[in-house]
């Protein structure tokens, strides 16, 4: 079978060495940069082939004799990319943070046949999917909260955050409303806001603040009380907000002497030396969904958490590992039919079938990407 990765970033690249490590695919991986491609070819035995993902006509091309397409593109190409496969008829799994509603392209996707999983990383994707499979089990969900987070396990002053992409996505996270529900209706929120400390052991105390990760599931799920919250060292947020208020993250181009700059731009490029993480540095994925309901006149709270490291032998950071194996696992059962409903499919509703979602979960647990499970009766 044939699988191509769009995309060679670190997320891309450990998805398409977890691939390659399966006989029955040939892999071939995709990216506009040459240095990546060739990298990863002197890395593993695959194809590689150069393309600028803001072409469609070119991704239609490069993925016409493919049985299964992998999606670890840049979210501002996301949209462009999924909608060029769809037009493709060709099945996809996507990572791809996208601005836009991936649901818009459910029709076509439908009426081309295609089967086409969306953010299917940790969060969204494995969040969603075990509020999906949770809510499945209870007669009546009451809320779900999602706390996640990747840390540097070596705390620096003055930010104690580390990050393998550029900064200006992660700005833009702070810019961006927080959509939640509250009361059964969206509401939106600024990003940053509701500041808590959360203790999460063996970590300790973390803050937790509103940013904008609940995506489908506003739409999908029908639970009255739904909250995605960003975890990090306590004293960024303010960090966060001084900077922000400031003007340090505004999209529009000041005039400085004669040059005009977007102050967004001039911040990521000065936290870029503060937030690089370089070769071999340590670091960790934390997340906890706790999920409230009825079932048979009783209420339960369902917890699970994860606790993820750096891999100090296969030398990948714990972010590409938990973003990248859920989507390498979810490719495998769509392209051997094992999952095959068409349209635009959210990890959500994959949750609710509950024979995909245990195999996906032992299929993690072999890669050392473990949740834990804690059922309370309230």
């Amino acid at each position: 079978m044939k699988a191509i990765v769009l995309g060679c970033g670190l997320v891309g690249r450990l998805i398409a060495r977890d691939l390659s490590q399966d006989k029955e695919f040939e892999v071939t991986v995709a990216d506009i940069q040459e240095n990546r491609l060739k990298q990863i070819q002197k890395e593993l035995n695959l194809k590689v082939v150069k393309v600028d993902f803001s072409i469609p006509s070119d991704i239609q091309k490069i993925v016409a004799d493919q049985d299964i397409v992998i999606g670890a593109v840049p979210g501002f190409l996301g949209f462009k990319v999924l909608n060029a496969v769809v037009k493709a008829g060709k099945n996809m799994v996507d990572i791809s943070f996208m601005a836009e509603d991936a649901l818009q392209l459910d029709s076509l996707a439908k009426e081309k046949g295609v089967t086409a999983v969306v953010d299917m990383g940790v969060a969204p994707g494995m969040s969603h999917m075990i509020t999906g499979y949770v809510d499945s089990l209870l007669e009546e969900t009451e809320s779900a909260t999602i706390l996640v987070g990747g840390l540097p396990v070596t705390r620096e002053w003055p930010y104690e955050y580390k990050i393998s992409w550029s900064p200006i996505d992660v700005l833009e996270e702070y810019i961006r409303p927080a959509r939640v529900v509250e009361s059964g209706k969206i509401i939106e929120k600024p990003a940053l806001s509701d500041l808590e400390l959360v203790n999460l052991p063996p970590i300790g105390t973390l803050e937790a603040f509103n940013t904008d990760g609940l995506r489908s599931l506003l739409h999908t799920l029908k639970i009255p009380t739904l909250t995605e919250k960003t975890l990090r060292y306590p004293g960024y947020a303010e960090k966060m907000k001084m900077l922000r208020e400031t003007g340090f993250f505004n999209q529009e181009p000041v005039e400085i002497g004669k040059v005009k700059i977007r102050p967004i731009e001039f911040t990521s490029k000065l936290l870029f030396s503060q937030w690089e993480l370089k070769e071999g540095e340590e670091e960790f994925t934390i997340m906890r969904i706790i999920v409230q309901g009825k079932k048979r006149e009783k209420r339960f709270i369902y917890t699970y958490d994860l606790l993820n490291y750096y891999d100090k032998k296969e030398k990948t950071t714990s972010m590409s590992r938990t973003t990248g194996f859920p989507c390498a696992i979810m490719a495998r059962l769509v392209v051997r039919g094992e999952y095959s409903v068409k349209g635009i499919c959210p990890p959500e509703i994959i949750g609710k079938n509950h024979q995909i979602f245990f195999k996906v979960l032992k299929e993690l647990e072999k890669r050392n990407v473990i949740f834990k499970e804690k059922i309370v009766e309230i």
